[in-house]
């Protein structure tokens, strides 16, 4: 199936309210493209190397979020071009970070919209903070000035049944709920980033309104 027939097809069934991101890890320009015509509006890197090499030649105009890891790829991250691109990071998880690109978001004259990684699972080897943090680190990042948190975003486990996904889900709702019900000042609640290509609609019940889908968008992936 065509990417425009695959995303009219998850269009369609997600309805008004989700935010349908295009998960563009190993995609070309052409794909990426295609994906904007057919109705994306955000696409999702993982690598600051394959969205500095794909952003200058896709034609069409979308958002840009940043999916991938803040710590491996910190230094690439926090360079100025790549900061213009960017219009959204999806996986904040530490202050330090956090206050290195406040500073350089500060010199670009640009507040960085952010969301915070839970690692919903307490998964050793995966980045993330764990739930019993999030609050705190929420807190902390609320007194820069040139960030704003507008949500959680969570991996959750690999999973061979979906459903198993389902607690991790929940309990990242959860927290969104009660920070968004705290009322701290920098901090609007807007967005809950949860589920991929297997477990998106399971995200949708739990009240995810971003889903980042790639394989059921652009099929399956290359190697990189």
């Amino acid at each position: 199936m065509a990417i425009k027939d695959n995303v009219k097809k998850l269009l369609e069934e997600i309805g008004e309210g989700v935010i349908l991101e295009a998960a563009a890890k190993t995609r070309g320009a052409k794909e990426i493209d295609e994906a904007i015509e057919s109705g994306i509006r955000v696409i999702g890197e993982n690598y600051v190397s394959e969205l500095k090499k794909v952003y200058p030649l896709v034609k069409n105009s979308a958002e840009w979020h940043f999916i991938g890891s803040t710590k491996t790829q910190k230094h690439d991250l926090l360079k100025r071009r790549v900061l213009e691109i960017v219009d959204m990071i999806e996986t904040v998880d530490d202050f330090d970070f956090a206050y290195e690109l406040n500073k350089r978001c500060v010199d670009l004259d640009k507040v960085m919209p952010v969301l915070i990684e839970v690692n919903s699972a307490k998964e050793s080897q995966k980045s993330g903070v764990y739930p019993e943090d999030v609050v705190d680190l929420v807190k902390k990042i609320a007194k820069l000035s040139h960030i704003r948190v507008v949500g959680l975003m969570t991996m959750g486990p690999n999973v061979e049944n979906p459903e198993r996904i389902r607690p991790y889900f929940r309990l990242t709702k959860k927290l969104f709920d009660d920070i968004k019900g705290m009322k701290i000042e920098n901090v609007e609640m807007a967005y809950l980033s949860m589920g991929m290509s297997d477990t998106y609609r399971i995200a949708i019940e739990e009240g995810a309104n971003i889903v980042r889908i790639g394989t059921a968008i652009f099929g399956p992936r290359r190697q990189r």
